[in-house]
């Protein structure tokens, strides 16, 4: 039999993380019930694991009392990690060492290891994601990049699955996650019916559609955060690079390298988010069509503002528009 270790932060701990846990340990357990009714042996031992005897969440309203202590557990198959309190991060990062230490050494030993939203930090903290790509909640995007600059953050992906290491986008998206590993570890056949059982979505691939961009200014450079203030406040202007650069008196190149590091895009794809942010909006909570909504926000051509509308939502405008504005949409 296999083991699955699903941990219980100490000090970090959300309602959140509170339903991550009971979710994973929910999916798993009856994809175990599903191997034993249809004549096989539950494939996985699964066990909450922490560092304290209990943990008190959301002022003492829930208490988790983990089953062990990770110190016991001398060897694991898989590890989830929940999400967790980010916002205390460094002081939750010291209480938390020993957790971090004890994944960094399983993962050496053979486990896989599975984090959840918010819980990519304590995966990003034992330096296994270093070099490799990244999902977390698009809210706690720009502060990880900042924390973590060695990882490959794709806000975009719902989940990565590089080298036995496996993140996840933000909110119950996690419930999509655990099928994907239900499937991973037990079968498709498996994953089919507890994609059933609970109703959740299965394949499931991008949180694209549920991203609000709000701008990544969590930096010092004045001089981007004024080309970013330029940008947004053009919105239905077409601006080169060549312009901005100009505009700030700054050679290109290096406008562009200040840019990247600043923000983690180019201007033309900040610039390309701004305007697609404001579109999705427009389509939300208007009854503007297509083509008013792309001249508004500076588009002529309505092959380029479907593809960049699609590379960045994951969907095509009139998909948006039906999805988020019924209204709209039989208007």
């Amino acid at each position: 039999m296999k083991h699955l270790t699903i941990l219980v932060p100490s000090g970090q701990s959300t309602l959140s993380t509170v339903a991550c846990i009971l979710g994973a340990y929910d999916v798993f357990a009856e994809a175990n019930t599903y191997w034993k009714e249809t004549g096989r042996k539950e494939l996985f031992k699964i066990q909450l694991a922490g560092i304290s005897e209990k943990t008190e969440v959301h002022d003492g309203l829930v208490t988790i009392k983990p089953h062990t202590s990770v110190s016991s557990i001398l060897k694991t198959n898989l590890i989830i990690i929940p999400a967790s309190l980010i916002r205390s991060y460094k002081d939750a990062n010291k209480e938390n060492r020993l957790l971090i230490d004890w994944i960094a050494k399983q993962y050496k030993l053979g486990a896989e290891i599975a984090s959840i939203c918010t819980g990519a930090y304590t995966l990003a903290s034992t330096g296994l994601l270093d070099g490799k790509n990244c999902s977390l909640h698009w809210v706690a995007a720009d502060t990880f990049r900042s924390l973590f600059p060695n990882v490959n953050v794709k806000e975009e992906k719902l989940i990565t699955d590089e080298h036995g290491i496996y993140t996840n986008g933000g909110g119950y998206s996690f419930l999509n996650f655990m099928i994907y590993l239900v499937e991973k570890y037990y079968d498709r056949e498996t994953a089919i019916y507890c994609s059933k059982f609970f109703q959740i979505e299965m394949d499931r691939h991008s949180q694209s559609p549920f991203i609000i961009f709000t701008g990544q200014k969590q930096h010092e450079d004045e001089m981007v955060k004024k080309a970013q203030h330029y940008i947004e406040s053009k919105l239905q202007e077409k601006i080169s690079v060549e312009e901005l650069s100009a505009h700030f008196a700054i050679g290109r190149r290096n406008f562009d390298r200040r840019f990247i590091k600043a923000t983690g895009n180019t201007p033309l794809e900040y610039s390309q988010r701004v305007k697609m942010e404001s579109a999705k909006r427009a389509f939300e909570s208007t009854r503007k069509n297509i083509n008013e909504v792309m001249y508004e926000v500076g588009y002529s051509d309505m092959k380029a503002f479907r593809e960049v509308f699609r590379k960045i939502t994951g969907m095509s405008p009139l998909e948006y528009r039906s999805k988020y504005n019924k209204e709209a949409a039989r208007a």
